[in-house]
């Protein structure tokens, strides 16, 4: 048997708001199905399950807050019987989003002893037993415990439920969603959160290239000549797949610092800076950059943006980025100094493309040549400025290679 647990999407996440379970006990699953729904700071995101097995019991319900951790569901490898009795797990912290209507809170810093008599009177039930419960229409204030402390089990249910009359389900609260203005508000402090601990615990190091893009502007318009405009491809493509091969030659610039050591990214999975139109900012992953050709990556950008703003984001694409890539061109800025993503050692940002007083270096001839600023921050601990330096040379000079990309 092993535990699921909500997983962290996003150097920003603290904590996650269950909204819905897509699966029940006794489901087969397979590693990459979506099986649940949470709702971060900054979105909606379908959470997958990462190896096969059989759900067992549900531990979290819908509605319920959960610090990152908290075990939410249990799950039967391939093969394995269940066992004989439900082991009740309690959801650690987890706590209701919202006071049930009627039901006065409880006061942070009342007395031991005068919470006492509500503890005593308060049916002590297993969130999978009384979502089963509710589907049975099996009345759980009838029903003894044979769990620890007497707590009512998801067997304490199922064996009521073949022997007595079901009553009337209760009633569904539905949880009222969250308005825009809440949303924002919650987005601005998980990033705050997140940039704080970047720069108070990262020593960055800033480095910036001028990079010509006249063969890159050229041959994009060649690629693009007589293609749809649903087809053709954008400058923002190139640049994604040159910083993922020059990755290949810096690893130490893709990965993650964790318990005081470099680990190494398994694959170059990309995240893209993306604006949110409610405020913010996510940056989701495109996986395996290196290895896809261009075409397919516009194709995968193009959704993920989709997919990005409509809220519909999977798991794997918030928690896999190895190193992000931030492109303010389009807002008119030359230059992009970013905050690392903790606990990314590296972000690579790109300014606007715009015409510069140049320097031939074939033929020292003076011209005007499309140019962009390509910036990396980096993290001191892990990498110095001379690799630093020798990766924006590395992706300089893909980018004048681009029939090569």
């Amino acid at each position: 048997m092993f535990e699921f647990k909500l997983p962290s999407l996003g150097a920003d996440m603290d904590e996650g708001k269950l909204l819905e379970w897509l699966v029940h006990p006794g489901d087969e699953v397979k590693k990459g199905q979506v099986v649940a729904i949470v709702d971060t700071s900054k979105a909606a995101v379908d959470v997958e399950i990462w190896q096969d097995g059989t759900v067992h019991e549900l531990l979290a319900e819908p509605g319920m807050k959960m610090p990152v951790g908290t075990v939410m569901a249990t799950l039967l490898e391939p093969g394995e019987a269940p066992p004989t009795k439900t082991a009740r797990r309690k959801v650690a912290k987890a706590v209701p989003s919202a006071v049930p209507a009627g039901e006065a809170p409880v006061a942070a810093a009342a007395p031991a002893q005068a919470a006492a008599p509500a503890a005593a009177g308060r049916l002590r039930v297993s969130p999978a037993a009384r979502k089963r419960a509710g589907a049975l229409g099996v009345d759980l204030a009838a029903l003894s415990g044979s769990g620890p402390g007497g707590a009512v089990t998801l067997d304490d249910v199922e064996r009521a439920a073949a022997t007595a009359r079901p009553t009337a389900p209760p009633t569904v609260v539905a949880v009222t969603p969250i308005s825009a203005a809440e949303r924002q508000a919650e987005t601005r402090r998980a990033i705050a959160a997140a940039m704080s601990r970047s720069k108070r615990e990262i020593p960055h190091y800033y480095l910036f290239e001028a990079v010509p893009m006249a063969r890159a502007q050229d041959w994009l318009t060649g690629a693009n000549d007589g293609r749809p405009i649903t087809e053709r491809l954008l400058m923002a493509v190139l640049q994604l797949k040159a910083v993922a091969l020059a990755l290949r030659k810096y690893p130490e610039l893709n990965g993650f610092y964790r318990d005081g050591q470099f680990v190494a990214g398994q694959g170059i999975h990309v995240g893209v800076a993306i604006s949110l139109r409610q405020g913010g900012l996510i940056a989701p992953a495109l996986h395996d950059v290196d290895e896809k050709p261009l075409d397919a990556l516009m194709r995968e950008l193009t959704d993920l943006v989709r997919r990005t703003r409509a809220g519909s984001l999977r798991s794997s694409e918030m928690s896999d980025p190895t190193v992000t890539v931030t492109n303010l061109g389009e807002q008119g800025v030359e230059a992009v100094a970013g905050v690392i993503y903790p606990p990314q050692v590296a972000l690579v940002g790109f300014g606007r493309i715009a015409p510069r007083p140049w320097v031939r270096e074939d033929s020292g001839e003076l011209c005007v040549m499309p140019a962009v600023t390509a910036s990396l921050a980096a993290d001191h601990r892990v990498s110095d400025g001379h690799r630093g330096a020798l990766f924006l040379a590395e992706l300089r000079e893909l980018l004048q290679r681009p029939e090569e990309l």
